[in-house]
Order: C-alpha cells, then structure tokens, then sequence
C-alpha cells in the first residue's frame, strides 16, 4: 500500500504548492496528487494556479516522489491530444514518476471555454474518446480519430517516454469503474466502495487503485473542524451538486446548511493518530492500495511532519 500527499490547489499558490511536495517527499510519502482546477471551491480558498506548471516544478526539484493528477478532464477545457502530449513530457522529465488521473470534470471547472457542459452521459461518451484519443497518441506516429464529440486530425506526440504513464480513471459509479478497466490502468474513486474496486477487477482492471480519505490535522479537534468547514464544507454537498454548480458563489450557497457537527462525522481530526488510522480502515479494506491523504487543517507543515513522526508507521501497517 502507498501514501501520497493531497496538493489542494484551490487553497494554496504555486510556490507553496512546490515547497509542500519537496517537504512531502522528504518526510516519506510515496506520492503527492494534485487538483487539476480553473476555479476554487469557494473564493476563500483564494488559489487555482495551473496544476502542469507546478507539476513540471516539482519534478525538477524532487528525486523520488511520484507525481500524479488527481484528477483531470480531458475532454473540455483541454482536448485530449493536449492531454496526452502534458503527460508524455511529464513522464520524461520525472523519469517515469506521473500517473494520470482522469475524469468526466466539473462544471465548476470546464464552462469556462464557453463550450457548455455535457449531460452525465455526455461527459462519460467524451470521457470515452479521450481515452482512445491518448492512447492512440501514445501508439506513436501521426493519427487521426472521428468520434461522436471529438476529433484527431493528423497529430503525433514527438517526445514519447520509454514507460507510458499509468491512466487512472475516476469512477463514482460501475460503468466508469468497467471504463478504467476497459481503457485505463487503473481506478480513482473519492469514496470506500468495495462495489468499485470488484466491477473494475471484474472487468479485467489490474492496476493501481487510488482513493482520497478527508482529513484535517490539527493540535486540537476543534480546530481541525473550524478550519475544514471554512474551506471544504463544500466536500460534503454530494457529487450531483459538485458537478453542476458553475462558481465559488454557487457552492457558497448550496453549503450553507453544513454545520461543523457534518464536517466531524466526515474528517478525521485533531492530534491523534488512532483516528487517522481508522478514517483509512475502510478504504484499504474496500480494496484501494493509493491511498491520498486530504487535509484540510490549517498547517499543512505540522500535518506533513505529524505523518512523518506519529502516522506513517501506523498506516503501513495496514
């Protein structure tokens, strides 16, 4: 089982966001993951620098760590043929240490290129393409591709690395699951569903399984919580609401109505280890085995150190 890093880059600048995965590293995770967002949950996150960018940084000041985005639309805001030409060079300069997380998006994130935002089955039809699109890419040599929504005309990705980049596709539900197992190399999911894991290896899926667990580190309870219902409440308004509303305003709105009694049913929080234990129990027992840590505390060196010293010996032995 390995541990990677969340790198909220809704709530923190570049720079911070390559100093947080230089310090990860030295404190032993295995992996740090990054959103891959235009815009912020909510406009006190204050942050959405362009998750490539920091991406390439941290490659070039880390050694051993791997990188991977968690996770990406590459059907709207990007064209896929973008996509599969980012994470080819990403792969090179890492020396072969990105994974690219992929999903269906957000409209938070994608209506931003005036292209509206498809239905669900919309978005998995293009999420579909894409995937063909980008391994085909990866063939080598110049394509071309006519699908329903997207198209190929006559592109070669140059620079190709010896070891393709593993695709982990994002699935909230058994069709996405079979997808991942279909046409990428393994599964991303947000929630300890033991249903996922089965339909993805059912379908043929052998590969990495990766989950995020919310968190929010803390030297008391209590300010774990204040602090992740400043900035993350919005976690708890459910996916048909995360991926419809357009803006920070929006999600303003609609998380109105959580109170810091949901946050802690839904985080683990506070100084002890033994809840942070627990809050991954599920996960590694569904059968997810990359498991990212998300945390929404206020002092993101005190929650790596805190891995380092107190949680990290505790969680391999799982």
């Amino acid at each position: 089982m390995k541990f990677g890093y969340k790198l909220a880059a809704e709530g923190f600048g570049p720079k911070e966001l390559i100093e947080q995965a230089v310090r990860a590293e030295q404190a032993g995770f295995d992996f740090v993951e990054i959103s891959d967002h235009y815009h912020p949950w909510l406009d006190v996150q204050g942050h959405s620098p362009f998750a490539w960018t920091v991406l390439g940084a941290i490659a070039a000041k880390t050694e051993r760590i791997g990188l991977a985005t968690g996770v990406t639309c590459p059907s709207v805001r990007y064209h896929p043929a973008i996509i599969a030409q980012a994470a080819a060079t990403l792969a090179i300069t890492s020396d072969n240490r990105f994974t690219l997380g992929i999903g269906a998006g957000e409209r938070l994130n994608e209506h931003v290129v005036g292209q509206g935002f498809p239905s669900v089955r919309g978005r998995h039809e293009r999420l579909r393409e894409a995937l063909e699109i980008i391994k085909l890419l990866w063939q080598g040599g110049y394509q071309s591709y006519e699908g329903k929504h997207l198209q190929l005309e006559d592109a070669r990705v140059f620079d190709l690395p010896d070891q393709l980049p593993v695709i982990a596709v994002a699935a909230g539900g058994r069709n996405a699951a079979t997808m991942a197992a279909e046409l990428g190399d393994g599964l991303f999911a947000t929630d300890p569903r033991p249903d996922l894991v089965e339909t993805y290896q059912g379908a043929g899926g052998t590969g990495p399984r990766y989950a995020e667990v919310p968190m929010a580190w803390a030297p008391t309870a209590e300010a774990g919580i204040k602090e992740a219902h400043k900035t993350t409440r919005w976690a708890l308004t459910g996916w048909k609401v995360m991926s419809e509303l357009p803006n920070p305003a929006n999600f303003e709105a609609a998380s109105q109505t959580v109170r810091e009694e949901d946050i802690a049913e839904k985080f683990a929080v506070g100084p002890d280890a033994a809840a942070y234990v627990e809050a991954v129990k599920p996960y590694a027992e569904a059968g997810f085995d990359h498991i990212v840590l998300q945390n929404a505390g206020p002092d993101p060196e005190g929650f790596i150190d805190f891995f380092h010293k107190d949680l990290s010996d505790k969680l391999r032995a799982l």
